[in-house]
């Protein structure tokens, strides 16, 4: 029975075993197939601090709960704040509204679906042409960078009453162009995906909070969901979402089967692979997919290509096709040094080395 003891009781501050729960119970056959020994070694890495304010990890295999560990006041009741790791859930509301032929295509102009805040301000050919593609690849031609000081970095919106107002008059980026492969160049920029939430609102008649839940999160049984919101109660759907970790292992799962939840098709599986398809370079070792990042890693299996979802303090939701795998890491080290990096790390030697190699 030692696999089903998900997460020892090493002290206090430790990680702290698991009940089950809600529609998605601990499986011991999967737990049985994951290394212990890694997992052991992961729990007293944590518990030790060298991953500061781990809140959970989850690993789903073959569709089944195989494993979880919360530390750090997390739980398996208790929403998380993954902060931009639920951009990617605005990318696979946009296939569901393309499906319904809400919109055409990826290539449809994405401010033609904004033309109740015209005239917009810093208009031209440039922003008139940007598309759906140019937003969810984060290469859009507006001057938003949230790595830099541009007039788009997310901090700039914030203190807005109506964000939408803000995003619509952006500049365009002087001397801005697509590549041979038709994108521009790749810039982290928050306001992009906030304004595709706008954009599936308006296409859909329906606000898109309400969107996202009926076509995405309700099929899932996704329990209790914050959004954050604007002043003027605009949906933020560039992140902040709140999440237990398990309902973000079911949505890192389903990305996982092909956009499948127990046998039901909720994302296009057309599209689900459209996300996980690289489609511009961004940081160094890493990519952009339609809201979705990979990154390449070492295990004793070999070379493994992972897709996630990533947001503030290090959280990722991480899907992993080729070992039928999903893991979910949340941590609230927000705005630290390192951060990534160390829940990176912590995948590399111990979550994804306890994966089985078939």
């Amino acid at each position: 029975m030692r696999a089903l003891v998900l997460a020892a009781m090493l002290a206090a501050a430790a990680p702290a075993a698991i009940a089950a729960g809600n529609d998605w119970h601990p499986s011991p056959a999967a737990a049985a197939r994951l290394d212990r020994t890694k997992l052991d070694d992961m729990e007293r890495a944590i518990a030790a601090g060298t991953y500061p304010k781990t809140t959970s990890v989850v690993i789903v295999l073959n569709g089944e709960l195989a494993y979880e560990l919360y530390a750090g006041g997390g739980g398996p009741g208790k929403p998380n704040d993954t902060r931009s790791a639920t951009k990617s859930l605005t990318a696979l509301a946009m296939g569901i509204a393309i499906a319904e032929k809400k919109i055409p295509s990826v290539d449809a102009p994405a401010f033609a679906y904004l033309k109740d805040m015209a005239p917009f301000a810093n208009d031209g050919p440039l922003k008139r042409q940007i598309t759906i593609a140019d937003l969810l690849t984060m290469s859009s031609a507006l001057d938003c960078d949230d790595n830099n000081d541009t007039p788009g970095n997310e901090e700039n919106m914030y203190p807005q009453q109506v964000w939408t107002r803000f995003a619509v008059d952006l500049p365009t980026k002087p001397g801005w162009r697509r590549d041979a492969s038709g994108r521009g160049p790749w810039a982290y920029c928050t306001v992009g995906t906030f304004l595709l939430g706008q954009i599936i609102q308006r296409a859909a008649g329906e606000p898109v909070d309400k969107f996202i839940e009926s076509r995405l999160l309700d099929p899932l049984g996704v329990g209790p969901r914050n959004w954050d919101r604007s002043p003027t109660g605009e949906v933020m759907t560039g992140g902040g979402l709140e999440l237990t970790a398990r309902d973000l292992a079911k949505l890192g799962w389903m990305v996982t089967d092909g956009g499948r939840w127990r046998g039901k098709q909720i994302v296009p599986r057309d599209w689900t692979a459209a996300a996980l398809t690289i489609h511009r370079p961004a940081f160094e070792a890493m990519s952009y997919g339609y809201q979705y990042w990979h990154r390449p890693y070492a295990t004793v299996c070999g070379p493994l290509e992972v897709w996630f979802m990533a947001g503030n303090g290090g959280n990722n939701v991480v899907s992993i096709p080729s070992r039928n795998a999903a893991i979910v890491v949340t941590r609230t080290a927000y705005n630290t040094r390192g951060m990534h990096q160390q829940t990176f790390d912590l995948l590399e030697k111990y979550a994804l080395a306890a994966l089985p190699c078939r």
